[in-house]
């Protein structure tokens, strides 16, 4: 008789605290989370029945074995893959296994950063448009303005300009409604029966079956031109699988260019929208990101050449995303047992990785949750690896990450160039959901003078 396997997990949340706390958990886990890490370490579970485990983490060495020394054992989780799936399709986002490694190796040099750099003059161009003309006479939600700029700069990036407005507003409220729903579908599972029975996912899938035909039906258009577009569509139209020389299907490239608008938009408008609000909480860094900006402009008008010359820019966001990172958290689960550190785990233990608490750890971190730019400046830099995880890690790293430092270094210098910002507000309020959301975030915008 083969001897019974022995599981070793980290110290225990007890089930009934966990339940106890179950509904302010749902609204805002954050601040339990920052608890129970302080309670039971920097890794701890919850039994969930005989034989589940659910374990968090902001552990390093726990996180670099999940996301890159042991990646092939830890797939997306079936919370990720099966609500997600179900509006957004099959893509880069929701797949796992051979198909996501097949969709990873033909898309990804659409992405290269000679294809990133040929689009840097329409993304410049479409953030002029949305940040030249904001409002001075009284304080602004920066979310709102930098989720349509960020909205704008994908729609316009992929389909440049084969889309019209109507069609743009009607995708975007498509996305937002859906996102708002999915929410509510992840944190509350036991609910899914009046989900169904009230006819929400029925609408909602409706929802996503109408943004699916407008993008279809702007691909089958493209693939009947004979132009040049210069565009991210251009780029996947024109990609070819490895084995069989054959392009995506239509409903291939629909999957994947609506978790592109879902993947890209959202979480550069928080971290643009966090970025803004540390701006405006420190004069001295605004200051200094002005100055280093006037020194770019004045020297060159090319977009990718300001860029380089804008490494303190860079940082700022960088140090942004590390104290409000847009994916906050990620989770695995382990297709077999496996070894962690000195632990041992079942096979489908889920795992969930909280980049939020890892950005904060005050094992890794001095003065954690301090906004200091220059931690990411010259030698500093080399002191993150491996305890800053932005865009994630290892193979299923965030595949638009060079896209979206363009987008965020270009649309902060434009910001800070034409605009003093200033708020009231001591700290942001955050909405964790799929992504880490700012809320009412109010700045005031003042008009630079450069005459």
């Amino acid at each position: 008789m083969a001897a019974k396997t022995k599981y070793n997990y980290p110290e225990r949340l007890p089930l009934l605290k966990f339940f106890l706390n179950a509904e302010a958990i749902r609204k805002n886990p954050i601040p339990f989370h920052r608890q129970f890490f302080n309670l039971y370490g920097d890794t701890f579970a919850v039994k969930l029945g005989r034989r589940k485990h659910l374990m968090l983490s902001r552990d390093k060495d726990v996180v670099q074995h999940i996301l890159q020394k042991n990646h092939k054992n830890y797939y997306k989780s079936t919370i990720q893959t099966k609500y997600l799936s179900k509006y957004l399709g099959m893509g880069l986002l929701t797949a796992n296994g051979e198909f996501w490694l097949k969709q990873r190796r033909l898309i990804q040099p659409a992405f290269h950063k000679k294809k990133m750099d040929s689009l840097l003059g329409l993304m410049q161009k479409t953030i002029a448009g949305e940040l030249d003309e904001l409002t001075t006479e009284s304080s602004i939600d920066v979310f709102k303005v930098m989720n349509q700029l960020a909205f704008n700069v994908v729609a316009k990036s992929l389909f440049n300009l084969s889309v019209s407005t109507d069609q743009l507003k009607r995708l975007q409220y498509i996305i937002q409604e859906i996102q708002l729903f999915l929410v509510k579908e992840v944190r509350l599972p036991h609910k899914g029966w009046w989900f169904k029975l009230s006819g929400q996912v029925k609408k909602h899938k409706l929802l996503s079956e109408e943004s699916r035909e407008i993008i279809g039906k702007i691909i089958e258009e493209r693939k009947a031109s004979t132009q040049s577009h210069d565009d991210l569509l251009d780029m996947l139209l024109a990609t070819r699988y490895e084995d069989t020389r054959e392009p995506m299907s239509t409903r291939q490239l629909v999957d994947e260019i609506s978790i592109l608008f879902v993947a890209g938009h959202e979480t550069t408008a928080n971290a643009l929208a966090f970025t803004s609000f540390l701006l405006a909480r420190h004069p001295k860094v605004q200051q200094r990101v002005f100055d280093e900006v006037l020194v770019a402009v004045s020297a060159t008008q090319d977009p990718l050449e300001q860029i380089k010359q804008l490494p303190y820019t860079r940082a700022v966001i960088d140090e942004s995303m590390r104290l409000y990172p847009p994916a906050w958290i990620t989770d695995r689960e382990n297709l077999e047992d496996d070894t962690i550190g000195d632990y041992h785990i079942r096979k489908n233990t889920l795992v969930g990785v909280s980049f939020y608490e890892l950005h904060r750890n005050p094992k890794y971190w001095e003065n954690p949750d301090d906004f200091v730019p220059e931690r990411f400046l010259g030698e500093h830099k080399k002191e993150t690896a491996g305890i800053y995880y932005p865009f994630g890690a290892g193979p299923r790293m965030c595949i638009g990450m060079g896209f979206a430092i363009y987008e965020m270094v270009l649309a902060v210098s434009h910001l800070v160039y034409h605009y003093k910002l200033n708020t009231q507000l001591n700290e942001p309020k955050v909405n964790p959901l799929i992504t880490l959301k700012p809320v009412d975030i109010l700045i005031n915008f003042e008009r630079r003078d450069h005459s």
